[in-house]
């Protein structure tokens, strides 16, 4: 049963529509910081409450779909047409967990940025604005109906995240972001070449039109538009082999902007590649190659843990490699292995944010991210605890969320039975032990071992402030100001992140059965199409 009601495409509009309205009036009042952070706050918590309405209604009614422009109703030969966006359980459950994510992202950066104070050299009434833009990216995205609109909400990402990433334009970011635009732009370019090849193939770029028109193309047309978007979207998600920009594009950037890129914009290209092999492309025709992809991604980002001295350059790494996780579930092409990798991309959003949230209270505290200069964090028991439990979950330590994770995606390779399958069960046992390893190193050094005997102990960064990092001159650790001080601004919601990471085990049962009713609809690509089409008989229906 579908909801019908008048306010229906005003709820599903309001994800996207709320935060650019809030991104123009915060560039309005660009000179009012209280303003401008009164109105993020306040629009980033509608989205949440519409997002959890959103997830309610296809708890209750099922799938739902709404043609911005009213024109889905007007008998056209071609199908809908307009603006479709479509909401269904994984679109509404990605909405909720990325809006817990920005909410909570948000509010530390208030809170580092409070703290801090203001300068004219810092241009923090920018930030806010383009924060807000990101954020209607994020949302737009996981609502989008059609593959047009999916790649203007890349593009909206794309521009938010330059300018989040280049903040203070020291040459570090300044370098490191033209390095993520242009494989962005690259990116970009290939998608818009999947699009057109989309058009010329099917007459349609609504994706539940493409997926009735697919049907009747050749195999082999098929799988060379599949290739196409999966390189387009495999960049975005950082799968292996075209995941070498990301370790060197995120450790740069202040630590808000560093957590809510890890925490989500790689999941809007793991989302994208999940609704494409289950609605456009189904049939396993690309199966093996994604497994193959998902166990380089897997071992290969470990192993570049591994080497790692940097906190926020090792946490990019375990970031790459568990994108290897959801791959393997999606590749899988099963109702158990979607249902796993929807439950395992919800875990890794919240506990890889909260770990680069911890990682600015290490900074702050300790003056620097590079386990050569830390030690002796144990001192602080707060951050030793907001610490070590995600480092636990990422880990796979039972009983927490990735360890359930994992265990289901385990179990779904195992009822696959192939022998890839049973090699990547192997590659994501590996995996986790490697990751608990990396997270033990971090502990160990960081925060058991003395700092007096760090090799480089007795140095510390010059602390940046909320959001520039113009200086990379090191100075004594005992001339520091403000040592010792976590601002409770920015305690307050890594809390808070710690705590919804821990939701997803104290509920796992609750919240498996949820992901298998939302694999069981994105599997059947039927619900899907019967909610966006209805009773049209567009093209080759």
């Amino acid at each position: 049963m579908t909801p019908q009601s008048s306010w229906i495409p005003v709820l599903v509009s309001l994800p996207a529509l709320v935060p650019l309205i809030a991104a123009a009036l915060t560039l309005l009042r660009g000179r009012s910081p209280r303003f401008q952070r009164a109105v993020t706050v306040i629009a980033l918590a509608t989205v949440f409450v519409a997002s959890c309405l959103m997830l309610y209604l296809t708890t209750e009614h099922g799938t739902f779909a709404v043609m911005i422009g009213g024109w889905g109703d007007k008998g056209y030969p071609n199908g809908p047409l307009g603006i479709t966006l479509v909401v269904d359980e994984l679109s509404a459950l990605m909405l909720v967990v990325s809006t817990i994510v920005l909410l909570c992202v948000v509010l530390y950066a208030v809170g580092q940025g409070i703290r801090d104070g203001a300068s004219t050299r810092q241009p923090v009434s920018i930030f806010l604005p383009s924060y807000l833009i990101l954020t209607a990216g994020v949302c737009n995205s996981f609502l989008a109906g059609d593959l047009f609109n999916l790649f203007v909400s890349f593009e909206v990402l794309l521009a938010a995240s330059f300018v989040l990433l280049t903040l203070g334009a020291s040459a570090e970011r300044v370098r490191a972001g033209a390095s993520y635009v242009m494989v962005s732009m690259v990116s970009s370019l290939i998608f818009l070449a999947g699009i057109a090849f989309a058009y010329a193939t099917t007459g349609t770029l609504n994706l539940a039109e493409m997926a009735v028109r697919l049907d009747d193309v050749p195999d082999g047309t098929r799988n060379a538009l599949y290739a196409v978007l999966l390189v387009a979207f495999g960049i975005k998600a950082a799968v292996f082999p075209l995941s070498a920009w990301l370790p060197d594009s995120y450790p740069t950037a202040p630590a808000p902007v560093t957590a809510v890129f890890a925490g989500l914009l790689t999941k809007v290209g793991v989302y994208a590649i999940m609704r494409t092999h289950t609605l456009l492309f189904p049939g396993g025709s690309m199966d093996n190659v994604l497994l193959v992809a998902a166990l380089a991604t897997m071992l290969i980002g470990i192993m570049g843990a591994i080497a790692q001295a940097d906190i926020k350059r090792l946490l990019s790494f375990t970031l790459v490699s568990h994108i290897g996780y959801m791959i393997f579930g999606i590749a899988l092409s099963s109702k158990i292995g979607m249902s796993a990798a929807i439950y395992y991309v919800a875990h890794h959003i919240l506990v890889q944010t909260t770990l680069f949230l911890v990682v600015g209270l290490i900074e702050r505290q300790a003056g620097s991210a590079s386990l050569r200069r830390l030690g002796g964090l144990i001192a602080s028991p707060v951050l030793a605890v907001l610490f070590l439990i995600p480092a636990l979950n990422l880990g796979g330590i039972p009983p927490f969320s990735g360890f359930i994770g994992k265990v289901a995606l385990l179990e779904a390779g195992g009822q696959d039975g192939s022998v890839l399958a049973w090699v990547l069960i192997g590659g994501g046992v590996v995996t986790s032990l490697l990751t608990l390893y990396v997270m033990a190193r971090i502990w160990t050094k960081g925060f058991w071992r003395p700092r007096a005997d760090a090799p480089e102990g007795a140095l510390a960064d010059v602390t940046p402030s909320a959001l520039i990092d113009e200086s990379a001159d090191d100075i004594a650790f005992d001339e520091r100001e403000d040592v010792g001080r976590m601002p409770l601004g920015m305690v307050l919601p890594t809390v808070a992140m710690v705590a919804a990471g821990l939701v997803l085990t104290i509920w796992a049962g609750p919240i498996f059965d949820f992901t298998d009713r939302a694999a069981d609809e994105v599997v059947n690509r039927d619900v899907y199409v019967e909610a966006v089409l209805g009773d049209h008989e567009g093209g080759s229906r």
